[in-house]
């Protein structure tokens, strides 16, 4: 009778035990996809100022047409990225799209009537407040998917990683010469 009762006692601590490891394993998987859609809500906060600083561009450098399409593109795919893209394809997606940033800027440097433009002072400020956040979500998913990955590549956790459906995370990188955001001063 002992036997028994120590048998179903053990058999009722090992599903506790993977009740609680599936459920840190899926809470840990979730706070790694918050952390992700934090990023992409940033991410699409600056693409939305860039019609708008591009827009007040435009009144000033009418014949720089080719920036701004090349802004427009380079805008498209980031949304779209930040849709429905992997982690590598949104990062090299901001890479177009800092670079595209940066040649608006670049326009806008050549006229000083627009830099001295409340509504441009605004969107500058808008867009480096914005260039905070985005470094601050990246981050923070890094730092997510650092506790993720810690714990699905260790025992007794990585024995639950097929059960509770949840596997390493890669990190958001900068590519190539983006370790810093895109400078914004005039």
């Amino acid at each position: 009778m002992a036997v028994l009762l120590t048998i179903i006692g053990i058999i009722v601590v090992l599903l506790l035990f993977t009740a609680y490891a599936f459920n840190k394993l899926r809470r840990l998987d979730i706070g790694a996809q918050e952390a992700l859609g934090g990023i992409d809500v940033q991410l699409t906060r600056r693409a939305d100022l860039i019609p708008n600083l591009v827009n007040t561009v435009k009144g000033y450098a009418q014949h720089e047409k080719g920036v701004f399409e090349a802004v427009t593109a380079a805008r498209a795919g980031a949304k779209s990225a930040a849709a429905d893209g992997t982690v590598a394809e949104k990062a090299e997606a901001q890479q177009v799209l800092d670079k595209a940033i940066i040649d608006v800027l670049a326009v806008a440097e050549a006229y000083p009537d627009l830099k001295a433009s409340a509504g441009f002072l605004q969107l500058q400020t808008e867009l480096a407040e914005t260039e905070d956040k985005i470094s601050f979500a990246r981050q923070y998913y890094n730092d997510a998917v650092a506790s993720l990955n810690s714990i699905v590549r260790t025992i007794p956790w990585l024995l639950f990683t097929g059960i509770a459906g949840v596997h390493a995370r890669e990190f958001y990188n900068a590519p190539e010469g983006q370790e810093t955001p895109p400078a914004v001063q005039f």
